[in-house]
């Protein structure tokens, strides 16, 4: 597979502009960088200083949720998609507007949206919805039908939905207590959905969430196959390929002999086939 290369991240003290609090363990982070918003392409992602100080020590990865942009339509800023877990997503959890956060970006292989008569279904599982609203304002600007498969344990746990609705994607959601849309786990309508779909009508899947439901994401676009990228969510000690924290095992472009690929520069997004799933380590 070639090496994705793009402009060289920026490094700022990125100005925190709003903190959208959705519920105790969730929240939208809104910064003031209009030199990584300008450069952002769909599922990249950014690392972020979770404090001015020395704990944590190490940056966190967070995917571009939003670019945001001003009165003329010019990049402004961006936004990420924050789940309360460790110390880092904490601090993040309660910042205020007005502090300021080292953040280097963009980062990463990005999504690559499709061109119609091929429609995009994006397959969100919980935290993983972060990567899709930037792709779903891609796939709009190319006319490319566009449909959000979103799940997650219950209803209270399905966030943003407005903003895909807003950009005219078709949303099937699923809950695993049956609250909100189909009951059990979004490989269920994905599923369905598939069985559906013939041959003869283009889709590509995009996938972001718990690797349990990615590996079954992928499953099931082999056995119809259609083509499926995911965006793996490993942890990342400096997001430039330094570290070799975030290696992953992977086949080659050519289906070969699998070895040990770094997840931030050679993805976040993979073609699911290369991902060898039974060793990839997360939730």
């Amino acid at each position: 597979m070639e090496v994705y290369t793009s402009m060289m991240p920026v490094d700022i003290d990125a100005t925190v502009i709003a903190n959208r609090r959705l519920s105790a363990d969730y929240n939208v982070l809104s910064f003031a960088a209009p030199e990584i918003a300008a450069a952002a392409r769909p599922g990249q992602f950014v690392m972020i200083k979770t404090s001015g100080g020395q704990d944590p020590l190490l940056r966190r990865p967070f995917s571009i949720f939003e670019v945001l942009r001003d009165d003329t339509g010019q990049p402004a800023g961006i936004s990420i998609f924050n789940k309360r877990i460790g110390a880092g997503t904490t601090l993040l959890s309660r910042v205020e507007s007005g502090m300021r956060l080292a953040v280097l970006g963009p980062l990463g292989r990005p999504f690559e949206p499709v061109d119609p008569p091929a429609e995009a279904w994006m397959v969100a599982g919980g935290v993983g919805l972060a990567p899709f609203v930037t792709l779903a304002i891609a796939l709009a600007a190319r006319g490319t039908r566009a449909t959000l498969f979103y799940g997650a344990r219950r209803a209270e746990e399905l966030y943003c939905v407005d903003l895909f609705e807003a950009l005219g994607v078709s949303v099937v959601l699923s809950t695993e207590d049956g609250s909100r849309g189909i009951r059990g786990r979004v490989t269920v309508p994905l599923g369905d959905a598939l069985e559906r779909r013939s041959l003869g009508n283009p889709v590509k899947l995009y996938v972001c969430g718990p690797t349990p439901m990615m590996r079954a994401c992928a499953q099931l676009a082999h056995a119809h196959g259609r083509a499926c990228d995911v965006s793996l969510e490993q942890v990342m000690g400096c997001g430039l390929g330094g570290c070799y924290s975030c290696v992953v095992l992977a086949r080659g472009g050519d289906g070969g002999k699998p070895h040990h690929t770094r997840t931030c520069i050679d993805g976040p997004v993979f073609d699911a086939q290369r991902v060898v799933w039974d060793e990839v380590s997360g939730h």
